[in-house]
């Protein structure tokens, strides 16, 4: 074989194959049978409930290519990333596992024969390390053909592996490749330098530790083992570098041809190189498996990333967006592997295309500062740039903390991190005081009142009214025994039927109802984990501490909440079946009166993609589709595939709420029984509430009805005004706009032609030779003005030009244009800055031309008046 990148990952699954394994797709970036991990950074991950005994699956043996990142968490190479040969935040991992089948003789066995008799490596450059107390190891190594001298014995720290501090542990075994004399470092595993590099980890899982630290066999040892493909490429084709194989090489050549210059020619710009190609695949990677850029969680994590890339993009002297550009190399050499990358092509460059401008805009305000610190720094004899100087840069201009501090690295400064973190309290000390948080937000009553009683029994998920017994009444922050009519009230009960504010979803209101008295309740929350308090006011008699009452909750309004929150779960999953997966809840507000969902998506949506999803939500009501709920462990919902998040807190049992096979998500909310009760969905607005992030405004069942009514009595109105049949609404419209527009442009040719006729009662003057004509042109709006002052420049051939003009909402505006000959002496931003603080305002502009606003119309005159000083008193200098 070849040894090409393709060929290791077909020959390494086929091997296997050959040996019984089962190959497996790779799991998705996102690890769905592990909410708590960030990214998925291992080909065990989507194994890990196998390997602790909670799942089964068809076979005892399995092969897998995955597809990893690390960046971020306990496993992070993003900043050594374009520093050394072989550090990647995408990489995929090749990996043979056996769930209680084969274990250390046949992992050894069949390491061994891939990589010297498939792959074709030299036995006499392998090297092998055990862990110290595996003597089994060590023999069976032995057997295989290595010699003892090629075998070393290490400690735990490089030979031991365990899952967590608790659980399936093993010592593993790990394969060597020596480099040769030509690279540097030690001749032995372990040591310094890169000359012997591991290439391949193999774990035998054979005992479980408990939590006092013993070591118990497991009753069905098994074996994961990892192995970077990157790696291998270079070994098998006999290169140093990682970057220096064919998984890179046509990346590195496309950056290089985009920048202007050779890879391997100045180490600082092979770096840089080096940093976009790899960034680039874990880009594209992270977008096709559904994450967006944001500022937190995953998200972040791809914005760090993207902006790295960018920041060294401007090393290499690209100033404009390019990472969208390039990123169709990776589809183009990925695509044959990982199919999915090539479906969401279009999102990778259009989500690129949109940070990139969002990153270059901070990157101008930015970077000359950092730089004019730096210099400053150094001119004083310093190498440490001060934590208030950073902190100012962090906070004024949003420029990321990590890219500081890498600047910093290059320039071979330090950051004072001390000094920044203390300047990051300080403000957020300040924030407090200022936002009236400096005391502990938990009203003292709420604390004592979920100390004093016990936890409320929530029981309305299967009923609308129950008996209670009213536990404690609180009466603004008294807890009194007693309530009478009119005053306001929050109560606590032992049971209730009412929902309480949570999960965007807000409260129920309903009635009490005792012996001698009656509380209306408007609101409904959990101040506590433990405590559901009902807001209201006593409407008739009176209610005491202790009784006996009914609660029973507006069946209306909790039916109109139930549509609203089942319609956002088909929202969520139509977005992302007509999105892409990056579509990711950001917040909800479910009312009985409409519903709010928010969402991370790149661009606002079309008129088609709203038609889309509207319909798909439709479709879904009228199937009448049966809504389920489940409670069962965290792990098994997402193993079922119910949608959880990084960084979302979850309890040990969750509640899954299922729509047949359309939408399945973690949720503590009410729901209709069958989608059919919530009627029509229609979306009201669709609206950006910050970069990255849609929201998505909608109403359903009666409140959507009613919104069609109200639509269709305002186009029988506008067929009134206009006087014509529904169907000739449209065509009747766009003929009065464009009769609108006509009307319009002959009124500004007038305006335009009248002042261009009063240009011969305007000031002129030739200053020093200079031809300068000033005018006022009161009702010519900033495009009248412009098309003014072009034709006067034409007449003019060379001279200045200078317009005002007082608006009808009692402001200014002026206009300055300087003919291209004149601009080596004057320039039009300088002398409307003057003009512009005559009349109270500021402005600036081109050489050429120049525009300002003002306050001030009664000082136009003098301002315009002025013109004629400036431009004699600027040619004598």
């Amino acid at each position: 074989m070849t040894n090409s990148a393709q060929e290791l990952r077909q020959a390494f699954i086929r091997y296997f194959e050959q040996q019984g394994h089962q190959a497996v797709p790779s799991s998705a970036l996102i690890p769905q049978a592990d909410p708590t991990l960030l990214f998925t950074n291992a080909g065990m991950n989507q194994f890990k409930r196998v390997f602790l005994g909670e799942e089964t699956r068809a076979y005892t043996r399995a092969v897998s290519v995955q597809k990893c990142l690390r960046a971020g968490g306990k496993h992070n190479d993003l900043e050594n990333v374009g520093y050394t040969r072989r550090h990647h935040t995408f990489f995929e991992m090749l990996g043979n596992f056996s769930f209680g089948d084969y274990f250390k003789e046949d992992a050894i066995k069949f390491g061994w024969e891939f990589l010297t008799h498939t792959v074709g490596l030299a036995k006499d450059r392998m090297w092998v390390t055990v862990f110290r107390e595996d003597d089994e190891a060590d023999q069976l190594w032995k057997k295989m053909g290595v010699s003892p001298s090629r075998i070393v014995r290490c400690g735990e720290k490089d030979n031991f592996w365990q899952m967590a501090d608790t659980g399936p542990c093993g010592p593993c075994s790990e394969i060597h490749f020596d480099q040769g004399p030509s690279v540097p470092g030690d001749d032995t595993p372990n040591g310094e330098g890169d000359r012997v590099i591991e290439i391949w980890n193999l774990v035998f899982m054979q005992y479980n530790r408990d939590v006092k630290g013993t070591l118990n066999p497991l009753p069905k040892p098994s074996i994961d083992t990892g192995m970077g493909l990157e790696r291998l490429t270079a070994v098998a084709q006999g290169v140093y570098s990682n970057y220096d194989s064919d998984l890179f090489t046509p990346l590195l050549s496309v950056i290089a041809k985009r920048a202007g210059m050779q890879y391997g020619g100045k180490e600082t710009s092979d770096r840089s190189m080096r940093v976009i190609a790899d960034h680039l695949r874990a880009i594209s990677f992270l977008m096709t498996d559904g994450v967006l850029p944001s500022n937190e969680g995953r998200g972040y994590v791809l914005r760090r990333i993207l902006r790295r890339a960018a920041r060294h993009g401007r090393l290499l002297g690209i100033t404009e967006p390019f990472l969208h550009e390039l990123s169709a190399t990776v589809v183009e050499q990925m695509a044959g592997v990982y199919s999915e990358v090539k479906n969401a092509a279009g999102t990778i460059a259009e989500a690129t295309r949109g940070e990139e401008d969002r990153f270059i805009a901070t990157l101008d305000q930015g970077l000359p500062i950092l730089n004019d610190m730096i210099a400053k720094a150094r001119a004083a004899g310093q190498n440490v740039l001060t934590g208030a100087e950073v902190f100012k840069l962090y906070d004024t201009y949003g420029f990321p903390m990590d890219l500081i501090g890498e600047a910093c690295r290059e320039q071979n400064m330090t950051l004072d991190e001390k000094g920044f973190d203390q300047a990051i309290e300080e403000q957020r000390t300040r924030a407090r005081k200022t936002g009236g948080f400096e005391q502990d937000t938990t009203r003292p009553a709420v604390a004592e009142l979920a100390g004093r009683v016990g936890a409320t029994k929530f029981v309305g998920y299967d009923r609308l009214e129950t008996d209670s017994v009213l536990q404690a009444i609180l009466k603004g922050e008294r807890m009194v025994k007693e309530a009478v009519e009119g005053d306001e009230v929050e109560v606590v009960l032992d049971v209730t039927p009412c929902y309480a504010e949570g999960g965007g979803q807000v409260g129920d209101q309903g009635v009490l109802v005792g012996a001698d008295g009656r509380v209306d309740i408007k609101e409904t929350t959990r101040p506590a984990p433990t405590l559901i308090l009902h807001k209201g006011v006593v409407s008739k008699g009176r209610i005491r501490e202790g009784e006996q009452l009914r609660m029973t909750v507006n069946a209306t309004t909790r039916q109109d909440a139930a549509r609203n929150h089942t319609a956002t779960h088909l929202v969520h999953a139509a977005l992302r079946d007509i999105l892409g997966p990056h579509v990711k809840q950001y917040g909800s507000l479910v009312g009985p009166n409409r519903l709010r969902f928010d969402f991370a998506h790149f661009r606002p949506l079309s008129t088609r993609d709203i038609d889309e999803i509207e319909a798909t939500v439709n479709d879904e009501i009228r199937k009448n589709e049966r809504v389920q709920t489940e409670v069962m462990s965290i792990q098994d919902a997402v193993a079922k595939g119910a949608l959880a998040f990084f960084g979302d807190k979850y309890g040990e049992q969750v509640r899954v709420v299922t729509v047949e096979s359309f939408s399945k998500e973690l949720c503590g909310g009410t729901h209709c029984r069958h989608t059919g009760e919530i009627g029509l969905f229609r979306i009201v607005s669709e609206t950006g509430v910050a970069a990255g992030v849609r929201r998505i405004e909608a109403q359903t069942g009666s409140g959507a009805c009613a919104l069609m009514k109200k639509l269709e009595a305002e186009v029988r109105e506008l067929s009134d005004l206009l006087k014509v049949g529904q169907s000739e609404l449209v065509n009747k419209t766009r003929k009065v706009l464009t009769q609108l527009k006509d009307r319009e442009r002959e009124l500004e040719e007038l305006k335009l032609k009248m002042a261009s006729g009063s240009a011969v009662a305007s000031s002129a003057k030739t200053i020093a030779g200079v031809p300068v004509h000033v005018q006022r042109t009161d009702g010519l709006d900033v495009n009248g003005m412009r098309a003014l002052a072009d034709q006067l420049r034409d007449k003019l051939k060379s001279g200045v030009v200078a317009l005002g003009a007082a608006t009808e909402d009692g402001k200014v505006s002026l206009l300055v244009v300087v003919t291209k000959d004149l601009i080596g002496k004057l320039k039009a931003g300088d002398l409307i800055k003057v003009l512009a603080a005559e009349v109270g305002g500021t402005g600036g502009g081109r050489p050429e031309m120049a525009q300002a606003g003002g306050k001030d119309p009664a000082r136009l005159d003098a301002a315009l008046e002025k013109v004629f000083g400036l431009v004699e008193s600027t040619l004598q200098r």
